[in-house]
């Protein structure tokens, strides 16, 4: 009974998410009621270039696709417009045997001799085809500059010499406004009115347009006007209150052809059909005007509601399809941790594979050239590692706030008889260290409530004998317990003066223990801790890092608290499966074990985690007790505190390279063990990631103001990844932080989020330095309390974030200049753009609160 309430439970979950999922694609891709239009259009804009065809490329047409082309347009009008005379010269005659009548058109551009050409070919064709009614020679060439109006006006008198038709030339409305000795020489006026490029919205534009016409009626009520052009695009940049959609273009083209069906307006829609090859000499909207997509089919219909997408509900399939089995499984794998967490797991997981769907239909939705294609895949490729780390966070957050309880949660122990007591060996390597901190950490070691220790402490490479000399002469006083040695050039970093430490332990010690320099320990640390050591299965215990007279200092409280939210959330959440991070602080080893191990590694800089991972393969079991024992100082500033973030992540990338063949293949590893030391550091890599996409929109930003006709892209969904990442990372640490410690204030709360938000640089440079360098360089951290220094080098330490932020600033400013405030796909672009400079802003607040005083302490 249990095992069908189990499945039973999951699978109506899984159903739940689904349908919801389903039904909220519905909603919003709903049909929306648009006015009826006759099915007749007076006529078409015609180009018949294919997919994957272009003139610039000299890539044509066959007579039978353009002949299938004129055979789809019959049924809509019997007229056809089209540009050139030269290219695809057997549309005319094919258009006669359809019956369809020809506005035929020569293409000039600032080349005399090509136009000369053009225009030959044209007047000729013209001569010879009675489905010609007129011609129009040039199109907006004046508008683009090629040619001048006085040119222009030689090129119609030739042209009206010797046709048999009308002439003309095709400009906007404000050209032949603005140059009104053009229409002395032009036997009817072609106007352009496109008001999508004028920033219209779609609810008023057909108003406008016919506002536009009138205008030119009363100025030249003579003349005869042709609108050459009128359309709106279905996908295209945002301009000002102008949106291009599916929606918007049908709106547009209804209302115009209901509007005008009993009046005699002379139009062509712009266009017949979409033209992928235009993208490159008219931007990404120039590829969308058709009523015909590029494959020949309708985009919208002229009655009935119309959809927002026309291929929603392929996408939301795929989307409920995709993601069925893995919320099933989420929803039986993490059943004993409740529904909310089930669910909270499940609606995250839709809504990654939703976008990772969407993303993946791009190209079904718009005309990707190889350069697309490659940034699709590049798109994709972040985005799967972008849910990676979402999902990672997802189940952190999932465990730690629906399960309710720890099911290893081990206490501290019982104390035995001293004549019971295992034989510890203290361990404390030290590298130029103030000698007063040193022998505060001495003391307190003194004080242990326990018989059968001894102290090791090794210090190496410090060249300066007024930091180590007070040690040793300190400790010369002290039991023969208490050992000092110097090393002065010694290889390995810690772990080299671990290491030798290790050599000259005392052969009776069973276990070895570890304190970092600046720590001072509970007498009671080793005598509640040892017992667990009576388990043989147990390698380690572990207590967490602590931190001291941080109270009175803004910036020590946000790296203590920043610190407190890995011992307090990150170590249990990892210590359920026995796949605990060790730490070389207050931590204590199986000497058997270590030495077994060959000791520690000191070709990582992380020597202590990798040590744990080791333990872990060899089949032992790490102890984690939330109770502090020990304080050590924090970081002394926000440089110290970089150093130290940058040489965990470069050590993480360390770990991770040498370890993959065990976490992929074969070895003693669990499969939560796995997943903890695969992930564990998702985090991390998520801050390279967006370290790589700050980078990318930089350059994009510039690519687009420099070129762009040729970049650009749907931004929202180049938003989704970077958005995802930061609302999770800031949002999910807060919640995380109450519901676990309730003694943090709102106040720290905020500035351990600054804190870690402001160091994502430094982790991301930590994570690719990592990757690519094999060896890295052990800096010891600086603690307690620094100078404050000069403010000519307050930004020295952080110049690189500096940098990064005012690239973003200049970019943001640089793109609303460009495109005006009111650009849709601006105030994207620059909401994304901001994002991504939150975590620079971060790091230039952190550098500035480093720099301030120590409170007045509370009386």
């Amino acid at each position: 009974m249990k095992f069908i309430n189990k499945y039973t439970k999951a699978l109506v979950i899984a159903l739940t998410v689904t349908l919801l999922h389903f039904a909220i694609w519905e909603v919003i891709n709903r049909a929306l009621p648009l006015i009826d239009a006759p099915p007749i259009v007076n006529g078409f804009a015609y180009s018949g270039y294919q997919i994957g065809q272009s003139p610039q490329e000299r890539k044509y047409p066959s007579t039978t696709e353009i002949l299938k082309d004129l055979e789809l347009l019959k049924k809509y009008t019997n007229r056809i417009r089209i540009y050139g005379a030269l290219e695809n010269p057997e549309t005319t005659a094919l258009a006669a045997r359809l019956g369809l009548k020809v506005t035929a058109g020569a293409w000039l551009g600032p080349v005399h001799e090509d136009n000369q050409r053009e225009l030959e070919a044209l007047l000729a064709r013209t001569a010879l085809y009675p489905n010609i009614e007129r011609i129009i020679v040039g199109n907006e060439a004046i508008l683009r500059g090629d040619l001048t109006p006085e040119e222009m006006i030689g090129y119609l008198e030739e042209a009206r010499r010797t046709s048999r038709v009308p002439v003309s030339t095709a400009e906007p409305w404000h050209v032949w406004l603005r140059y009104p000795q053009l229409v002395k020489h032009v036997d009817f006026i072609t106007v352009h009115l496109l008001p999508y490029h004028e920033g219209l919205p779609a609810e008023k534009a057909v108003d406008y347009a016919l506002e536009r016409y009138h205008e030119l009626l009363d100025k030249y009520p003579r003349k005869k006007i042709v609108i050459g052009e009128i359309g709106w695009p279905s996908k295209g940049p945002t301009i000002d209150a102008s949106v291009a959609s599916n929606v918007n273009q049908a709106r547009f083209v209804r209302e115009f052809l209901a509007k005008t069906a009993y009046e005699p307006f002379d139009y062509y829609l712009m266009e017949a059909i979409d033209q992928p090859w235009k993208v490159k000499i008219e931007g990404w909207a120039g590829a969308y005007w058709g009523m015909f997509d590029a494959e020949r089919q309708e985009k919208y219909s002229l009655h009935g509601a119309v959809p927002k997408d026309l291929r929603w509900v392929s996408k939301a399939l795929w989307g409920s399809l995709l993601a069925f089995i893995p919320i099933f499984f989420i929803a039986v794998r993490f059943r004993e941790w409740g529904t909310g967490a089930q669910i909270s797991l499940a609606i995250l997981l839709q809504a990654c594979i939703t976008v990772l769907v969407v993303t993946w239909n791009l190209p079904g939705d718009y005309y990707y050239s190889l350069r697309d294609m490659i940034i699709l895949v590049a798109l994709i490729l972040a985005l799967l590692m972008t849910t990676a780390v979402l999902m990672t966070y997802a189940i952190e957050f999932s465990e730690v706030m629906f399960k309710g309880y720890w099911i290893r949660a081990y206490k501290p122990a019982t104390p035995v008889p001293a004549e019971q007591e295992a034989f510890v060996s203290i361990h404390l390597a030290c590298y130029n260290e103030p000698p007063e901190m040193v022998i505060a950490t001495i003391e307190s070691l003194v004080k242990l409530d326990y018989t059968n220790y001894e102290v090791l402490v090794v210090d190496n490479n410090t060249k300066d004998e007024s930091k180590w000399k007070p040690v040793e002469e300190y400790m010369s006083k002290l039991p023969d317990n208490f050992k000092f040695y110097h090393l002065p050039q010694w290889p390995g970093f810690k772990a080299g003066a671990l290491n030798f430490a290790l050599k000259e332990t005392d052969p009776r010690a069973e276990v070895v223990g570890v304190v970092d320099a600046d720590y001072v320990v509970t007498p009671d640390w080793l005598a509640v801790l040892i017992p667990h050591f009576m388990d043989p299965g147990v390698a380690v215990v572990q207590a967490p890092q602590a931190h001291r007279d941080f109270e009175n200092n803004f910036f020590r409280r946000m790296s203590n608290w920043e610190f407190e939210g890995f011992f307090r959330i990150g170590m249990h959440h990892r210590h359920e499966r026995n796949a605990l991070i060790q730490h070389g602080t207050m931590t204590l080893v199986r000497r058997k074990a270590l030495v077994e191990l060959g000791g520690w590694s000191e070709w990582c800089i992380c020597e202590d985690t990798e040590l744990g991972l080791r333990l872990l393969e060899g089949g032992y079991e790490l102890r984690y007790i939330d109770r502090v024992f020990g304080r050590g100082l924090t970081p002394a500033n926000f440089e110290a505190l970089k150093s130290q973030r940058f040489r965990w992540a470069f050590g993480a990338m360390q770990i991770l390279k040498h370890h993959l063949p065990k976490l992929l293949g074969k070895s003693t590893l669990s499969f939560g063990q796995r997943y903890h030391f695969l992930t564990g550091w998702m985090g991390w890599l998520g801050d390279g990631l967006q370290l790589l996409f700050t980078l990318s929109s930089i350059g994009w930003t510039l690519a687009m103001l420099a070129f762009p006709k040729s970049f650009s892209l749907p931004v929202s969904i180049m938003l989704t990844p970077v958005l995802c990442f930061l609302v999770v990372k800031g949002a999910l640490g807060p919640i995380l932080y109450r519901k676990t410690m309730k003694e943090c204030k709102w106040s720290d709360i905020f500035g351990a989020s600054l804190a870690g938000l402001g160091l994502s640089h430094t982790i991301a440079r930590g994570i690719m330095m990592g990757l690519i360098q094999k060896r890295g360089v052990f800096k010891t951290t600086n603690k307690g309390k620094a100078d404050k220094g000069s403010i000519f080098g307050l930004l020295t330490p952080i110049r690189e974030e500096v940098l990064l932020l005012l690239a973003l600033i200049v970019s943001a400013s640089a793109m609303i200049y460009a495109r005006g405030i009111n650009n849709l796909d601006a105030q994207l672009w620059v909401t994304m753009l901001t994002l991504q400079s939150l975590p620079y802003w971060s790091t230039l607040a952190c550098q500035i609160i480093a720099q301030l005083p120590d409170r007045p302490p509370k009386q």
